[in-house]
């Protein structure tokens, strides 16, 4: 019997269960949140037992970064293309594949015998977690109506928020406790977990295998090409000091296959990536505002264990409980982001969280050698209460009113440009780490020859000693002492400067808060 459509007041039962997801929806939602978590997770918390692994298959140390290069390069080639996978495979065996795929890899890279195996099952590995991410954000307005959208992207944004903080208290508590062996192993088992709920739980879709027939194969390979010359090139800039052959030849790989590949995408009537997305002046913004939380984000999470390590030289595992402050500051703030999204302007709530996270880093810009656990606290709970306000607003505008295969293009497109930030951050403080140590030790030995106090204050010597005036000789034992406290007050100088470049470029990004006005349609709420 069809039931008039005027019938269904905001009174009616009809319309209450018209306008919520049955529970087996939520169910399925929930597992594929934990896939995707555990595809992030996985970023991390091998980067606790790095040393493990050089060990283990005996490999010269420039050859480490592999490790984490295979699996963000493959991640992020992944991403653009889960629009058009989505819409080929069907959203239930896409993520039930990718599943699948990122647990047998897992498991391979575990029992791995050689190095560069272990890199092609990273590889592998990677590009399963990066179908994965997409795929929930797509889930979370295609499976709910729009009264619940809200709660699915908050839910699916405190997933992906809270794994980059919670990797390396996990890694390093299996670092210290187990082998680096089980930072895959413990993938398997939540993974078959994850498919049988997501395939059970999920509507029953069936694969579109025509579009086979019309997909861009050579856009695709175009983009793939692109995306890994350009993570390959950002990791691989800091440590050749931005010179050499390798460089030049991949920027230009990467800037002739980009430039064909967007050529490619904006001519077709069926593209690899729709691109014509970003003409949205409010989908295009809201990218943008993923490009700067990522840089931020994965800036951010980069920054600490390094400085907690290399400067304070804390184990794996006291770094992750430090760093658990963060995690807990997202995990309170969640439901108040969720409620106060309802309230009020989007655009407010952006400009709060942005600017709140800008904060954060910020306060980090003025540690010293000593700074340790209360210094770090409040900016990492400034952090962490931010990022929800940051993620949530923008995702709403971003996707809210899109459907079918234009929601997952919308999706792969926004996610990816998160990712991009974030790969870019990490460049950027890797130079800034690599290139700015030399010259402060340069100003501050200049410093401390001139016999001025406050440089002896900064490097950890005693003031009395210095009096303005030209320093005398010194023997070789105390040169070398001091030479080492230059050298660790210099480091720790650049940590600053590099959260100082983070802060300031969030501060930076609060003037394009106009252009992230959301379309009238996409603004009425249904209450």
């Amino acid at each position: 019997m069809e039931i008039p459509a005027e019938s269904l007041s905001s009174t009616s039962p009809l319309a209450g269960a018209a306008l919520r997801a049955p529970l087996r929806v939520w169910i399925a939602f929930l597992a594929m949140c934990v896939g995707m978590f555990m595809a992030i997770l996985d970023i991390q918390i091998v980067a606790s037992s790095l040393p493990d692994i050089q060990t283990a298959f005996g490999i010269p140390l420039d050859r480490l970064s592999w490790v984490q290069t295979a699996y963000l390069t493959a991640e992020v080639i992944a991403i653009p293309l889960t629009g058009r996978l989505t819409r080929l495979l069907s959203l239930r065996f896409l993520f039930v594949g990718a599943i699948a795929g990122f647990s047998g890899a897992s498991l391979a890279c575990a029992f791995s015998t050689g190095f560069w195996p272990f890199i092609a099952w990273r590889v592998v590995q990677g590009f399963c977690g990066g179908a994965v991410i997409p795929a929930v954000f797509t889930a979370g307005f295609e499976l709910f109506p729009v009264r619940q959208h809200l709660l699915a992207a908050a839910l699916a944004g405190l997933f992906a928020m809270l794994a980059p903080t919670l990797g390396p208290v996990v890694g390093g508590y299996i670092t210290d406790t187990y082998s680096w062996h089980w930072l895959f192993l413990i993938n398997p088992g939540p993974g078959l977990l994850v498919m049988l709920l997501t395939g059970f739980m999920l509507a029953d879709e069936r694969p579109d295998w025509q579009i086979l027939r019309r997909l861009d194969y050579r856009g695709a390979a175009l983009i793939a090409l692109a995306l890994g010359t350009l993570e390959i090139l950002l990791k691989e800039g800091p440590k050749r000091d931005w010179s050499g052959v390798f460089l030049w030849l991949l920027l230009g790989l990467c800037l002739v296959s980009g430039m064909v590949a967007i050529l490619r995408c904006l001519s077709r009537f069926e593209p690899v990536v729709e691109l014509t997305l970003l003409a949205e002046r409010h989908f295009a913004a809201g990218c943008f505002y993923s490009f700067v939380l990522g840089m931020g984000l994965y800036g951010s999470v980069y920054l600490l264990p390094l400085f907690l390590g290399l400067v304070r030289e804390h184990t794996p595992l006291e770094i992750g409980e430090i760093m658990i402050v963060g995690g807990v500051a997202q995990l309170l703030a969640a439901p108040v982001a969720a409620a106060a999204e309802k309230k009020f302007n989007p655009v407010w709530l952006t400009a709060g969280g942005f600017a709140l996270f800008a904060a954060g880093l910020i306060a980090d810009g003025f540690l010293s050698y000593k700074s340790d656990y209360q210094e770090l606290f409040w900016p990492q709970v400034m952090r962490g209460l931010a990022v929800m306000f940051c993620l949530l607003p923008t995702t709403t505008i971003a996707l809210e009113g899109k459907t079918g295969e234009h929601l997952a293009n919308a999706s792969a497109l926004f996610n990816l440009l998160r990712n991009l930030g974030g790969a870019i951050g990490i460049a950027l403080v890797d130079t800034m780490l690599a290139f700015r140590p030399p010259a402060i030790v340069a100003g501050l030995v200049k410093r401390l020859q001139a016999g001025d106090p406050s440089a002896a204050i900064i490097v950890g010597l005693p003031p009395d000693k210095f009096h303005n005036q030209v320093m005398g000789p010194i023997d070789e034992a105390t040169r070398q002492t001091v030479a080492q406290l230059v050298e660790r007050a210099a480091l720790s100088i650049s940590f600053n400067e590099a959260w100082l470049m983070l802060g300031v470029f969030f501060a930076l990004s609060l003037v394009c808060l106009p252009f992230l006005r959301r379309r009238e349609a996409a603004s009425v709420r249904t209450s």
